[in-house]
Parts: structure tokens; C-alpha cells; sequence
């Protein structure tokens, strides 16, 4: 299977469509069949009378369950098609690998929470980032609101489009499949909770490695996206990206973060507060941490091209491999 195809194929359909609300009612999604798995497991396989070691090996027997079950169909789904029906089963197959993606979606929650900010004011900046970060809303300024819309669009460039059209690329529909199970599970059972610390140690360390080369690619797309882009520097990028990436509490998140903010001029993460505790955490370039609307703007539009250099470097490759075969 034509693996550079299909992701690049996936990513172009997923740009122009996205995934149809008609489909989300009737079918849902897969991100919300797999979330129903994890939480399937949760309450089957974390059982506290366990204790932790056990807790921690039930942990790692749900992340097998749940890869064998994203695997397996993917695999007999791209096989199928592609067995029976050639270059239309690539189409097929790049339908279905779209809907692992996030361009649209991402772009449009974001752009939603700039909006509210300047349509509605600060309480409906507050409710629209509330639907796409878990910190709490009501202790947002307009600045704290803009950062947060900043940060989930630069994490979730990496998280919702580059890493699973990446893992697509190098493993086809059942790639992708795993790595948007694994992305999940780290979502719903990859803290360090009381009840998940041992359950979802498994998915939240395996999350952290495939997770891995897509983070450090996105940073680098937003370093050449701020170089084409008037206003945006590059050079800021590329300092902050590797002076600050390291001091964000997660392994990969700094990368596209700093990267970001250095391109912009700006600040953003640092501390945040979840169920009125406080979390301490860094600060992601060195730039203007007054930020609002306008910025939230300016990021999209980075992002824009960000997402582009990446369709296109893919596609290249995808001709590249094409041509050498043919």
C-alpha cells in the first residue's frame, strides 16, 4: 500500500470536507468509539483492590486490547480495499484515514474562541476556549483565554494532524488508527491522578514516544511557516523553540508551543489552574503576555501555512516515492 499516498491524499480530503456533522449524529466518530473502549477498560480493569503494581500491569493489558482493536480492523479494511479495488480503494482508504485528522476542526475551534472574544467580549471568549482546554475558564483574563486558544492550536497542529498523518505515512490506516487510540487513551487515563496514575502509566509513557518525531516536525513547519508569513519571525522561533521546549512539563508539547510564541512575539502556557489547583509550568518564549484576540488571529494564520508546508513536503514525497517506483 502506497502509504505517503494515502496520508497525503487523507490530509487533502480532510481539508477541503473535514468530517460531515451529518456523519458525526449518525455514526459518531473514531475518537468517541475508542474513548468508549478506554472507558469500557477503566471500569472493568482498574480495580483499586489491585494496588499499584497491578493496577499498572491492568494498564498495560488495556493498551494491547485497545491497539489490537484499532489495528486489527484498520489493517483488514486497507487490505480489503486495496485488494479489491486498486487506486479507488486508495481514495477509499484515504476517506476513511481522514477522519484521524484535525485540520478544519482544529482551525475552527480556535478561530470561534477569537471571535467570541471580540463579538461577545471575555464570558463567551471563556465558554468557547472551555470546549478545548481543561483548565478553568472563569479564571481567565482575556489574556489567559488567548494563550490558552494559542497553545491547544500549536499542541493539537502536532497531536491532530502531523503525528497521525505521520504514523499514516509510515504505517498506513492501522499507523494512524494506533496512534489516535493511543492519543486518546493518554487523554482520558494519562494523569496522575489518584485513580489513573498506575492504570494509564502504559499509555501516557507510550503516548510521550510516538508522539516524538511529530512534535519536533511541527516546530520545524512553524519555523519555515513564520519565514513565508509577513510579521512572523523565524528567527524567534528557532530560539525560543530550543531554548524553551525543554522546560514545558511535557516532552513534546514545548516544541510547536515555543515555537509559536517566538515566531509571534509572545508568551504563552506558564501557569494555569485545574479544579481551583493551582499547576505550576513555564512560560513558552519571552515575548508580550497581553495578548488577546488579534493574536489568536495571527497564530491561525501561521498555522495556515504551517498545515500547507506540510501537505505540500508530503505530497513532494509521496511524487518522489511514486516516480522512483514507477
Amino acid at each position: 500500500m502506497p502509504d505517503l499516498a494515502l496520508a497525503a491524499l487523507a490530509l487533502l480530503i480532510e481539508a477541503a470536507a473535514g468530517y460531515p456533522a451529518r456523519l458525526l449524529g449518525w455514526i459518531g466518530h473514531p475518537v468517541i468509539w475508542a474513548g468508549r473502549l478506554i472507558s469500557a477498560l477503566d471500569r472493568t480493569l482498574n480495580r483499586e483492590a489491585l494496588g499499584f503494581a497491578g493496577r499498572r500491569a491492568c494498564g498495560v493489558l488495556a493498551v494491547i486490547l485497545l491497539l489490537g482493536c484499532a489495528i486489527g480492523p484498520a489493517f483488514a479494511v486497507q487490505w480489503a480495499l486495496w485488494a479489491l479495488a486498486g487506486p479507488v480503494g486508495l481514495f477509499l482508504c484515504a476517506l476513511l484515514g481522514s477522519s484521524l485528522l484535525a485540520q478544519r476542526a482544529l482551525h475552527t475551534h480556535v478561530a470561534d474562541v477569537a471571535t467570541a472574544l471580540e463579538r461577545e467580549g471575555l464570558a463567551a471568549g471563556r465558554r468557547a476556549v472551555s470546549r478545548i482546554v481543561g483548565r478553568d475558564p472563569e479564571r481567565l483574563d482575556e489574556a489567559g483565554v488567548s494563550r490558552a486558544a494559542i497553545e491547544s492550536l500549536a499542541e493539537n497542529f502536532s497531536d491532530g494532524i502531523v503525528a497521525p498523518a505521520f504514523w499514516m505515512a509510515v504505517g498506513g490506516l492501522p499507523g494512524a488508527a494506533a496512534y489516535k487510540a493511543l492519543n486518546t487513551a493518554d487523554s482520558m487515563i494519562g494523569h496522575k491522578t489518584a485513580r489513573h496514575e498506575a492504570f494509564g502509566w502504559a499509555a501516557a509513557r507510550l503516548d510521550d514516544l510516538v508522539n516524538l518525531p511529530a512534535s519536533r516536525l511541527s516546530g520545524l513547519l512553524i519555523i519555515a511557516a513564520a519565514a513565508i508569513l509577513p510579521g512572523a519571525s523565524p528567527k524567534g522561533a528557532w530560539i525560543a523553540m530550543w531554548r524553551d521546549a525543554a522546560r514545558h512539563r511535557s516532552p513534546n508539547a514545548g516544541w510547536p508551543e515555543a515555537a509559536m510564541a517566538g515566531a509571534l512575539g509572545i508568551s504563552i502556557a506558564g501557569p494555569r489552574s485545574y479544579g481551583g489547583v493551582e499547576a505550576p509550568a513555564a512560560y513558552m518564549g519571552d515575548g508580550r503576555r497581553e495578548i488577546g484576540a488579534a493574536d489568536i488571529r495571527a497564530a491561525l494564520r501561521l498555522y495556515r501555512w504551517a498545515d500547507g508546508l506540510g501537505v505540500g513536503l508530503l505530497c513532494l514525497c509521496a511524487l518522489i516515492a511514486f516516480s522512483v517506483r514507477g
